[in-house]
């Protein structure tokens, strides 16, 4: 992937917007966040395991493990994620429109996927956002 995508989150009843241009592949992600002027935001790297990540806006308010977390529940592989998730006791279930992870029969992410849209809503920490690209 090396795309440029467009955010919509909600988190705590407030709404932010926000353009990323994205890079990963199958060894790592790189992505550099923009405010809708072009201006950057922060800039994340997930290399080896390893997540950096840098930002004067969001330092303290985003949780980059989940950035990485959530990027690989929407885009990875999706039997090696139902191995890695059940390591953890997690369920996850997938077609080809959306995924879900369970704990103990109860939904705490659901993902929905259509061409040019992936929308993520995590019941478990309060949170959600729509991806817009094209993810053909």
């Amino acid at each position: 992937m090396d795309m440029v995508q467009h955010i919509s989150a909600s988190y705590g009843g407030q709404g932010f917007h926000l353009n990323a241009w994205v890079q990963a592949d199958e060894s790592g992600m790189d992505m550099t966040l923009l405010n809708e002027l072009g201006a950057n935001m922060g800039e994340l790297s997930y290399r080896g395991g390893t997540v950096s990540f840098s930002s004067s806006v969001f330092s303290g308010y985003l949780r980059p493990e989940y950035i990485v977390a959530d990027f690989q529940l929407c885009f990875y592989n999706a039997p090696v994620l139902r191995r890695a998730l059940e390591d953890c006791n997690l369920s996850f279930e997938y077609t080809e429109t959306g995924r879900r992870v369970l704990s103990k029969g109860t939904v705490i992410i659901e993902i929905k996927k259509s061409p040019g849209s992936v929308r993520l809503v995590n019941h478990l920490r309060g949170y959600a956002y729509t991806l817009e690209g094209n993810f053909e």
